[in-house]
């Protein structure tokens, strides 16, 4: 069962800490947002492979905009 990552508000994407194809487990970071000079870490809420990465370093995210896609 693959599981959206979404995001939670608006930032702008700072890092991709993974790529597609790695294998992930709970709680591993898989981007790192900025939002007012704070960094933000995305994890992962469950184990599988990143079958999709919907984001580059620099966009601008809404809340709710997929980031990443674990199956």
């Amino acid at each position: 069962m693959a599981e959206d990552v979404r995001a939670e508000m608006v930032s702008t994407v700072f890092q991709i800490v993974v790529d597609e194809g790695d294998t992930v487990t709970v709680g591993d970071t898989l981007v790192i947002l900025e939002s007012m000079k704070m960094e933000i870490p995305v994890l992962a809420e469950a184990a599988g492979t990143v079958s999709k990465i919907d984001v580059e370093v620099g966009d601008v995210i809404q809340k709710g905009d997929l980031i990443a896609v674990v199956s």
